[in-house]
């Protein structure tokens, strides 16, 4: 995987990463617009990673630290490129930041039904917590 590259998004990015969510990521999200991703990259520049291979966009996963905890969302990889290690790359890099900025934990958003992914995850060290759940608002 030597051509395979992780790095942080850029504002330029935005609108292909948006595309490329419609077509690789299970489910949507509230903040799946041009707006949310921008707010994202204001308030964390490198926290959404991009890999990319021979330039094009063919993974991404979101490494959030608010200072507290660790939150991984949006791994997903370009269908044509799954199995090939790149969901490993991306989370690798995203433990390394986590790391770096002195994270002790990683939790993950994986939809339930997205019984593929759960495989993923496992395989990278993670399980589901049964003593939580997930409680949401919508805002505005």
């Amino acid at each position: 995987m030597s051509d395979l590259h992780i790095g942080p998004a850029s504002a330029a990015d935005l609108g292909a990463v948006l595309d490329f969510w419609k077509s690789a990521a299970e489910g949507t999200s509230i903040s799946d617009d041009p707006a949310g991703v921008e707010r994202l990259l204001a308030r964390d520049p490198q926290a959404l990673l991009l890999a990319r291979r021979g330039g094009e966009l063919v993974g991404t996963v979101i490494a959030g630290f608010d200072g507290w905890r660790c939150h991984l969302y949006r791994l997903a990889v370009h269908p044509g490129f799954r199995r090939q290690g790149i969901a490993s790359a991306l989370l690798a890099a995203a433990e390394e930041r986590f790391a770096a900025l002195g994270g002790r934990r990683a939790d993950a958003m994986v939809l339930d039904r997205n019984e593929d992914a759960h495989g993923a995850w496992t395989a990278a060290g993670y399980g589901p917590q049964a003593e939580w759940t997930r409680w949401v608002k919508p805002l505005g």
